[in-house]
């Protein structure tokens, strides 16, 4: 599943749209990188972001899932590269600091913060949709300012 936020720059930022593309897990890896690929180019097309902005390789305890999740995001910079789109690289804990106020944020907390930066009624779900809003507001924030920002959070 890969989590996916569009937001446009202003006081306050606008959430544009978010969601997930999901791929089945009994799909080889190679049909769910490719339909990965396929949802990243339309949702680039129908948004024409000025900057892509992606959560940073981190090693947890699951090797393999850690591999998966460099193949999607190898994905994704492929599709911002083919789209000529700037990229930009935000660890999870620069996330959560920027956006919650600490490094350490529970999943809920990043949502809650989501919703209040962005005067939302609710947080969004799931909640890699909410990690991948948080991603774009940590761009707006720390990052080089853009308009229109497209963050994706890839899972395995």
């Amino acid at each position: 599943m890969l989590g996916f936020g569009v937001i446009e720059a202003g006081t306050p930022a606008t959430l544009v749209e978010c969601g997930v593309v999901r791929t089945p897990a009994t799909q080889a890896l190679q049909l769910r990188l490719a339909a990965i690929h396929e949802g990243v180019t339309e949702l680039i097309a129908r948004h024409r972001p000025d900057a892509i902005a992606v959560e940073g390789v981190f090693y947890g305890k699951n090797v393999r899932s850690a591999i998966v999740l460099s193949h999607a995001r190898g994905v994704i910079l492929l599709a911002a590269a083919q789209a000529g789109i700037p990229t930009h690289e935000y660890s999870p804990a620069q996330v959560k600091k920027s956006v919650v106020g600490r490094g350490a944020a529970l999943k809920n907390q990043v949502g809650y913060a989501v919703m209040q930066l962005l005067r939302l009624r609710a947080a969004p779900k799931p909640a890699d949709a909410a990690d991948a809003v948080a991603i774009a507001l940590t761009h707006l924030l720390v990052g080089p300012g853009r308009n229109r920002i497209a963050p994706w959070r890839a899972r395995g």
